[in-house]
């Protein structure tokens, strides 16, 4: 018994050793792969764009070209990375008509102004709003807030949306009910469980064929992005899902934002500002990434393969798959 039981120690221990080793190795060996390859950091401006690459050597090397150039290349960042392996890649130059290959690439890391130039120039997609009826003019109201409270010349910011759509949905916690009588109306009153773990009392629910008439008429009047919105959906969104279903049904080629995804917070009119700013740019982004991704000859992007990141607003990185506006 002791020595199977010392053979069987032995075993064990040499599994565990070459498992480590393994590891070891296949982490030295991924190492080697990354070093290897050419690390892209990228700026891409309104003007100009700065192409910044670590060498497979560590050496730095910067390049500097038109964001806008479209009798020489179609994207700039793609062809910064394209000069960048025509000049340091052992491999065959490529040409500048030809796409790039991302076999040599470790990863890139890219900050572009597009939406914030959108933002500027009001160039988004054609969007409207859907909110809670009563709430119309919720955003062109605001907080009140003033920058410079005696300046008597300021002027507001124009509105993302073009359209505004009151939807007749009512939901309210529970926990701060206004009518006096609630303890006699509370078996009428349809109750949930809420996010946050608040009961809320579903006063009224939207109507399907109201909400997909509304929906038609907005696509043909050329409305292609969604932002809703609506009260309390922060914890109660089954109204904004609703919406939001119906909405791809009827096919809107723009973004659909819903607000409980996009900014889960109480306060409403911020959470409107970011749904709308969600809805209005998010296509814009999606169109330059599309773009951006048909500049190369392989799947090594899209796969995850070679990592690709957009630095966000908070400076955070984001994969591109999850970026928007």
């Amino acid at each position: 018994n002791n020595n199977m039981s010392n053979n069987n120690n032995n075993n064990m221990s040499n599994n565990n050793n070459n498992n480590m080793s393994n590891n070891i190795n296949n982490n030295e060996n991924n190492n080697d792969n990354n070093n290897n390859k050419f690390h892209f950091c990228i700026d891409r401006g309104g003007t100009f764009t700065d192409v910044h690459c670590i060498l497979p050597s560590g050496q730095h090397v910067v390049r500097k070209l038109l964001s806008d150039d479209p009798s020489h290349y179609p994207d700039a960042p793609t062809e910064g990375i394209r000069r960048v392996l025509a000049e340091f890649s052992s491999s065959s130059a490529q040409e500048s008509e030809s796409k790039v290959s991302t076999k040599h690439i470790g990863s890139i890391r890219m900050g572009t102004t597009v939406a914030t130039n959108a933002l500027l120039e009001r160039d988004g997609s054609p969007m409207a709003l859907f909110i809670t009826k009563g709430f119309r003019h919720l955003l062109d109201i605001g907080t009140q807030a003033r920058p410079q409270i005696f300046d008597l010349t300021c002027k507001k910011p124009s509105l993302l949306y073009q359209e505004v759509v009151e939807i007749d949905e009512r939901v309210t916690l529970n926990e701060y009910y206004e009518d006096d009588e609630k303890s006699t109306t509370e078996d009428s009153i349809e109750l949930a469980k809420g996010l946050t773990d608040e009961t809320v009392r579903i006063l009224k629910k939207p109507d399907p064929d109201v909400v997909r008439a509304k929906l038609v008429e907005l696509r043909t009047r050329g409305i292609d992005s969604l932002a809703i919105c609506l009260m309390h959906s922060y914890t109660f969104a089954d109204h904004e899902v609703l919406i939001g279903d119906i909405a791809k049904e009827v096919g809107f080629p723009g973004q659909i934002s819903l607000s409980h995804q996009i900014m889960p917070m109480v306060k409403i009119v911020s959470r409107a500002h970011t749904t709308c700013a969600s809805a209005y740019l998010t296509p814009k982004i999606t169109a330059y990434l599309d773009g951006f991704l048909q500049g190369f000859a392989d799947d090594g992007l899209v796969s995850g393969k070679v990592p690709l990141t957009f630095i966000q607003s908070d400076g955070g990185l984001s994969p591109y798959h999850s970026f928007g506006g």
